[in-house]
């Protein structure tokens, strides 16, 4: 089977793309929206209590300069405008301060609880549907993409949305209002100084948003890296075995070393920037600062000051706030866009094409496991000029066993493949009992039918919960009774925890024989009407050989079996072998026959040492 690795999210090639905040890259972002919108009443609820905790938050300055201000010989003229509470009282000024601070601290409780809520909400819904799309893509699609950067979508970019929606949106809209608000009472307590303050915010803005998509750009790579050598970690993990026996430690170390130094050096240049752009900031904020309480001091001066203490402690107070919130909105705002370009990642994979959607069948006629391919021709979607299959035709009729062989690369999973429905053929038709596979239901079409693997993939979990997965609410007795007849009660009993044992990370605890033997009890509890074999006997010893084939043997009576052979002594009963070379059948008919033709399959035979009758 021929498949090219062409990763759709990885970095390997998409790293050399200018990453730009386009209106396609905001508008599919803005899908997450259509999350959001069953919580909209508490999301609105959590903006309120947000609007209401950042404008009280403005009042503290006021106040505190009030305070400050209080031994002040003059009273102070936003005093004068706006009070209608006695503040020249220090003990008034203080409960007034703590109402504050228990009305905000009130007010930010119930937004902290409920963008919590709604955040955790929204990114169930969407972890659940990324999920659900990704089970239901077509194979083409786990072809191009590599699992570890799939699943890297789910984790790490999930959690970089939860941090924006819990809290940085929040903090980014507080420190918005709280440099607006800042800005109107600085105008209303001194228009000459607050003209000095705002002069400075449009520029440091400009910058911040020139540095906040430059940031960007670094930590998305960064991000796209990080996602890379999360897949070099599986795929080493997962192919231990095979990096022992090549002794590769060194080579695969070598290629991880390569992937986190590219992370550290992109980590390291964004931190490079950022610094360059906090001490910009900073050196400009001071400096403002200074110049500020220079031009407030000499403004306090003199017999007829333009500004009382209290005003110039306000101002201060205020000037402070601003600076501080300022200093934070870049960062925030850097933060946003890089949850932009995480969703939109995670958009991506929502917005494919499921197999629902493409495999467009919806008739569920009778199965009864008469398959006919009819001048099948074939080509994996990545590569349409290298055909694999060029104008096969079979015709298996009910309970009939077809056993297909041939070189490798000939072909055969391919057949195995079109069966379940994996790909769409290029020209010819696969029929089921005369309906073509194209009108038939794909799930309905696939519970009809039921694979043994060569290479036997078993999840974590225990025995049972392995074998259930033929038929996930079957009994327990059907259970015992599928282990028994696949010729694996045996071995299972004779684990202490019986049915209840772990197998392991894919069934790394039992052996090839033990894995083949739960796989057919799985085929078996599911009670297929088409059963396929794929050389499922080729890489067991002897012993395992005569159990697992027995067991076979047992499940394919009644059923039409389709099996690809490596051995050729498991098939010599087939009632039709098939010889496949380089996509096409050129002999077919029964062991006796072809032993007769002295073709392809008799020249196997001699090379395999078996035996003609």
């Amino acid at each position: 089977m021929y498949k090219q690795k062409k990763t759709m999210l990885g970095p390997k090639k998409e790293k050399q793309i200018k990453i730009k905040l386009t209106k396609e890259s905001i508008s599919k972002a803005k899908g997450i929206f259509t999350f959001l919108k069953p919580y909209r009443f508490s999301f609105a609820l959590g903006w309120l209590f947000l609007l209401l905790s950042s404008s009280t938050m403005i009042f503290f300055p006021y106040l505190m300069g009030e305070l400050l201000g209080i031994s002040g010989a003059k009273k102070s003229s936003m005093t004068d405008s706006f009070s209608l509470i006695n503040l020249n009282n220090v003990n008034t000024v203080v409960s007034l301060l703590f109402i504050l601070f228990g009305i905000q601290a009130l007010f930010s409780y119930f937004r902290v609880v409920i963008f919590t809520n709604v955040t955790e909400n929204t990114l169930r819904d969407i972890r659940k549907t990324a999920f659900e799309r990704l089970i239901y893509m077509p194979m083409d699609f786990f072809n191009q993409n590599k699992v570890g950067e799939l699943t890297s979508r789910i984790s790490s970019d999930i959690t970089q949305i939860q941090e924006t929606l819990r809290t940085t949106i929040a903090e980014f809209f507080r420190q918005i209002v709280t440099v607006l608000g800042s800005v109107i009472f600085l105008i209303f307590i001194s228009w000459k100084l607050a003209l000095i303050m705002v002069a400075t915010v449009p520029v440091m803005a400009i910058i911040a948003v020139f540095f906040g998509r430059f940031i960007k750009k670094l930590s998305k790579n960064a991000q796209d890296y990080s996602a890379e050598s999360n897949s070099i970690v599986e795929e080493a993990l997962t192919g231990i075995s095979n990096i022992k026996s090549f002794t590769n430690e060194i080579f695969t170390l070598n290629k991880y070393q390569k992937s986190i130094d590219e992370i550290r050096r992109l980590n390291i240049k964004s931190g490079m920037w950022r610094g360059v752009f906090v001490s910009f900031i900073i050196f400009c904020m001071t400096g403002a600062i200074v110049f500020i309480v220079w031009q407030g001091i000499l403004m306090t001066q003199g017999q007829n000051p333009e500004m009382t203490s209290a005003d110039f402690f306000k101002f201060m107070m205020y000037t402070i706030m601003m600076v501080a919130s300022v200093g934070a909105i870049p960062d925030m705002y850097a933060s946003i866009q890089k949850s932009i370009g995480a969703t939109e990642n995670l958009m991506n994979i929502i917005s494919q094409k499921s197999e629902k959607e493409t495999l467009k069948g919806n008739q569920k006629p009778e199965i009864k496991g008469n398959v006919t391919f009819e001048n099948v021709h074939f080509s994996y979607p990545q590569r349409n000029d290298i055909p694999v299959l060029k104008g096969i035709t079979i015709e298996a009729k009910d309970n009939e066993t077809i056993a297909l062989v041939g070189s490798s690369g000939a072909g055969k999973s391919t057949v195995s493949s079109l069966l379940l429905n994996y790909y769409s053929i290029s020209k010819g038709a696969i029929l089921f009992d005369g309906v073509d596979i194209k009108d038939i239901e794909t799930e309905y079409l696939r519970s009809h039918l039921a694979i043994v693997p060569q290479e036997v993939i078993l999840f974590a979990g225990t025995i049972m919960d392995n074998i259930a997965f033929g038929k996930p609410n079957a009994p327990k007795e059907e259970i015992i009774d599928a282990a028994k007849k696949a010729n694996a009660l045996e071995f299972i009993e004779s684990f202490p925890e019986g049915f209840q044992t772990q197998v392991g990370d894919r069934g790394i605890q039992l052996s090839g024989g033990q894995k083949q033997r739960i796989a057919i009890a799985r085929a078996i509890l599911k009670n297929p009407t088409i059963l396929i074999l794929d050389e499922a006997t080729s890489a067991l010893d002897s012993e395992s050989e005569r159990l697992v084939q027995d067991a076979l043997d047992k499940l394919m009576k009644g059923r039409t079996s389709f099996v690809i052979a490596h051995r050729l002594s498991t098939i010599k009963k087939a009632d039709k072998i098939l010889v496949l070379n380089q996509g096409q059948i050129t002999e077919q008919g029964t062991h006796e026959e072809l032993i007769a033709f002295k073709g392809i399959y008799a020249n196997l035979v001699d090379l395999q040492g078996v035996e003609i009758n």
